[in-house]
């Protein structure tokens, strides 16, 4: 299978997405923020239909909805203080009735290939794009990871303790968005969230430390990536549903392992 250059170029780019995707989920779904991806992907159909409307490469038109969502649901979220989750419902319902607009109002017949992800039509251009952005965004983590850790557990100290809370929260919703944005072409818009959770939700079994449920986090979004793409070679079957279903079985295999211990 590696005889061919699009499925060398899906690798790079899949395991790259297995590594970023994982890594901020880790941190969404330990803050209780893990429907903001699915928030977010359909903001970025929206954003893929744009593109195609007026002949924008439609990853660009997803970075900018995306990112433009992401500072409109943490403007909300401080404005609904009290009621946090409203601001993903309202951006979530912009989203849908805006992508349905927008795939009714010109030629979307390729939107398919972004809804479920799509092997052959990885181009070199995106992997150029997605090793920068991924780097960008690793780099980033790593250099606010214990300002994130202090965040995650307790926000209201980490402002008294002199962190820029809402800046960094800021920043890392704009992080997810990028994420959600790059990694459509491999996994889909509509799966995308799934790369994000289940990986983290089979490292929270097995994890006896933050760090290491990190690490474990990478590991199972790497491996579902892996298999993920040498099934949906073999079998013929869409790359998104098979990477999704193959971190899907690991985290069942993982509940199991976990009751037996």
């Amino acid at each position: 299978m590696f005889e061919y250059e699009f499925i060398r170029r899906s690798f790079v780019m899949g395991i790259i997405i297995a590594m970023i995707a994982p890594t901020v989920g880790y941190f969404l779904v330990l803050r209780r923020q893990s429907i903001i991806g699915d928030t977010l992907s359909h903001v970025a159909l929206a954003g893929v239909a744009f593109g195609m409307i007026t002949n924008i490469y439609p990853i660009y038109t997803a970075i900018i909805f995306t990112v433009i969502a992401a500072i409109g649901i943490e403007y909300l979220r401080r404005r609904y203080e009290n009621y946090a989750e409203l601001s993903l419902s309202i951006v979530l319902s912009a989203g849908v009735g805006l992508a349905s607009v927008l795939t009714s109002l010109g030629n979307t017949q390729g939107i398919l290939s972004y809804l479920f992800g799509s092997l052959s039509l990885v181009s070199n251009e995106e992997i150029i794009l997605i090793i920068a952005l991924g780097v960008v965004i690793l780099v980033t983590i790593l250099i606010l990871y214990k300002k994130l850790f202090y965040m995650t557990f307790d926000e209201e100290s980490a402002y008294l303790a002199g962190i820029p809370v809402k800046t960094i929260n800021l920043y890392f919703s704009i992080l997810v968005a990028v994420t959600i944005a790059i990694s459509m072409r491999i996994v889909g818009i509509l799966l995308i969230s799934s790369l994000m959770i289940l990986p983290v939700a089979a490292s929270l079994i097995i994890a006896d430390s933050f760090k290491r449920g990190l690490i474990y986090s990478i590991l199972f979004g790497v491996t579902s990536v892996v298999m993920g793409l040498i099934l949906s070679y073999y079998l013929n079957l869409a790359s998104g549903g098979t990477i999704v279903l193959t971190s899907l079985i690991l985290l069942i295999i993982t509940i199991i392992k976990g009751k037996k211990k």
